[in-house]
């Protein structure tokens, strides 16, 4: 575990008693290095108090100091000061970045007192001597230290900044420019901000933790390394500030590649545990130096350090390690092989619609895409439905940030406290559209089968215009784990779904379901005595089509220990009813902590699957809470069952 080492002349920048614009304080440095290898620093001031607009306080401003080491400062002086009507109460904890021969300074800019969150957003000033100045208001929403990329990304400016701040938990997000003018556009602002969810990174572990933006980028082999504070228990007396870092993908800067484990520093030193405001340190700004990171920070609001630690350790820290082991499983593998990089879609703090957890997923295997239809739950215990996709079925490379199917009629909407909405879906591709069995449930009525259908076209277009969801399963009864599929030899569709503790087949002519045409049909599998799956069965997902056979995968409950478990079914395509094989032995089973440690711990719960280049790809939920997927080869599995 990586942790900075204190350099020795900290503090490395007091405040000046001599300058009442930073007789109180001078912090939260950032530094940029210049062609000419000077090093600039831009530092919040707080002057000791004064009338402003005919408010008596203290002000904050912006300070300035080169040096030639990075270390030693010198010709201390105000640069950036409250001038209009957009920053007249304080201009604050400023984040330098050198780009296209000039330098963009990003301050957070108050404009009304007593502060309040509409009157806190971000100003920009740019220079090319320090001297000049050119400066803007930048955004239209509650907001502070933002930091831009040291290049451009894909041809466009990038900037990382902290949103909401003052409405706790704020959040970090990215946003990408065409051009320099876009940064000050109040159109470009009110476009991005319609949609902020979808710009985030995902760096909260607590809901009662903040995170905010530290020092700008900086750009590595491996990708962007990125600083930011990490403040724990953030809304109590006894919040705990630290530093974090993470590894961000070059061309997507809000993929995360890896990050630290733990904090990096924390208040220790007398300079940090008193000062303005005590126990704090705040990064603020970094670079490299030979082969030493170095990283810039406040200290208890009053003054400017240095912490410094070999860049190649940080790095190898939290840069993506190779695998020892397998990725996927081999033709010798009897059982299913968990992924190494399990759980592949985890709960986001920043998203309210999935804190409690991102699982018990439906596939679909559409343009050599694996879409994947998970269930996002709330804190609140409401059920709806997310979306990610993969290319490899293994790597998540787009991953959206709000739901794609929620809870639309009275049969899912909660009526009472407790769990509801649209759970564990199934999704079937039934000619030109796709057809989603869920499970609805208002939080007081017995849980029903829902079943609705999309074009492909739409689905493809990311254009949700889902059919009108229709109830196929009896009122008084709890009825889930559907799906239906299209028979192979005829026009009749096929329904299982679990009834009691036990699977059920249903043939239809129609999936047009009037009035009072609910799903029926009879028990094709049971739980099995002195087996692992002795107390209840149901399908996982829709079964898959194979020359021997429909593979059908099914959860199994055991009466022992009620851990779920799973495995497999191989069914007569012309008459699914006779069962050809069936597994002895679970072919997946809990034992990692994504899967033992949880909502419900002891679970793994698959929705869906797909065969790729002969692999079988089993995507499940752990424990109630994670999506992870495992694999298996297809030939493997059809011999074990055709030895049954």
């Amino acid at each position: 575990m990586t942790q900075l080492k204190r350099h020795p002349d900290n503090p490395i920048l007091n405040p000046n008693p001599d300058h009442h614009w930073e007789k109180e304080s001078a912090f939260n440095g950032c530094i940029a290095l210049g062609p000419d290898n000077t090093y600039h620093m831009v530092y919040r001031a707080l002057s000791d108090q004064k009338q402003q607009n005919g408010v008596t306080l203290n002000v904050s401003s912006i300070g300035y100091a080169k040096s030639d080491d990075g270390i030693h400062f010198k010709d201390q002086r105000q640069i950036i000061f409250p001038e209009f009507d957009w920053e007249i109460y304080g201009c604050e904890d400023p984040r330098i970045t050198y780009i296209d021969g000039k330098y963009f300074i990003f301050y957070t800019a108050l404009s009304m007192y007593p502060f309040a969150p509409y009157g806190i957003r971000l100003a920009v000033a740019t220079t090319q001597d320090f001297k000049t100045f050119k400066k803007h208001p930048v955004t239209t929403f509650n907001s502070k230290a933002m930091g831009l990329f040291p290049e451009k990304i894909n041809g466009k400016y990038a900037a990382l900044l902290t949103m909401n701040t003052d409405i706790p938990p704020a959040k970090i997000a990215l946003a990408l420019f065409d051009k320099e003018e876009d940064i000050w556009s109040p159109f470009y602002w009110t476009d991005w901000y319609e949609n902020p969810n979808t710009h985030l990174l995902h760096l909260l572990r607590d809901i009662r933790d903040q995170v905010e933006l530290g020092a700008p980028p900086i750009k590595t082999d491996y990708g962007w390394l990125f600083i930011y504070s990490y403040i724990t228990n953030y809304m109590s007396d006894n919040k705990q500030f630290g530093i974090e870092a993470v590894l961000l993908d070059l061309n997507n800067p809000t993929k995360i590649l890896g990050r630290t484990r733990d904090t990096l520093l924390k208040p220790e030193k007398d300079y940090e545990l008193h000062g303005i405001v005590k126990d704090v340190i705040f990064p603020s700004g970094a670079l490299f130096k030979n082969d030493e990171f170095m990283l810039y920070y406040g200290a208890a609001d009053t003054r400017t350090c240095v912490a410094s630690c070999k860049t190649n350790d940080l790095l190898d820290e939290i840069r993506p390690q190779k695998k020892t082991g397998k990725e996927i499983a081999t033709a010798q593998d009897k059982k299913f092989v968990k992924y190494l990089s399990n759980p592949i879609i985890k709960p986001t703090m920043e998203l309210s619609w999935q804190k409690k957890g991102t699982f018990n997923p439906a596939i679909i295997y559409l343009d050599n895409k694996v879409h994947i239809i998970y269930r996002g739950q709330s804190d609140s215990g409401v059920s709806v439905m997310g979306y990610a996709s993969s290319r490899d079925g293994l790597h998540i490379d787009e991953h959206l940030h709000s739901p794609i199917y929620t809870p639309r009629e009275e049969f899912e909407i909660k009526n009472e406290s407790g769990n509801s909405g649209c759970e564990d879906p199934r999704i079937s591709k039934i000619d030109d559209r796709l057809y989603m069995t869920y499970t609805a449930y208002d939080g007081s009525s017995p849980p029903r089968v829902a079943l609705t259908s999309i074009s492909i076209d739409d689905f493809l277009n990311k254009t949700w215009n889902w059919e009108t969801p229709r109830l196929i399963s009896p009122p008084g009864v709890d009825d889930k784990d559907a799906c239906i599929v299209k028979a192979t030899n005829s026009n009749k569709y096929i329904a299982f779904h679990r009834l009691g503790n036990v699977i059920w087949l249903d043939f239809l002519r129609d999936l047009e379901f009037p009035d009072y045409k609910y799903l029926s049909g009879g028990i094709i599998a049971q739980a099995r005595k002195d087996k692992w799956d002795d107390l209840k069965i149901g399908i996982a997902g829709p079964p898959m089509e194979t020359e021997k056979g429909w593979l059908l995968f099914y959860h199994g409950v055991s009466k022992s220990n009620k851990s779920y478990k799973v495995g497999a079914m191989l069914l007569d395509l012309d008459d699914p009813r006779k069962i050809l094989g069936r597994t002895d032995e679970p072919l997946l089973e809990p034992t990692e902590p994504y899967e033992t440690q949880g909502q419900v711990p002891n679970v793994v719960f698959p929705c869906g699957s797909a065969i790729i280049n002969g692999v079988i790809y089993l995507y499940y939920g752990g424990a109630d809470s994670i999506t992870a997927v495992a694999t298996m080869h297809l030939n493997t599995l059809l011999d074990i069952l055709q030895n049954k």
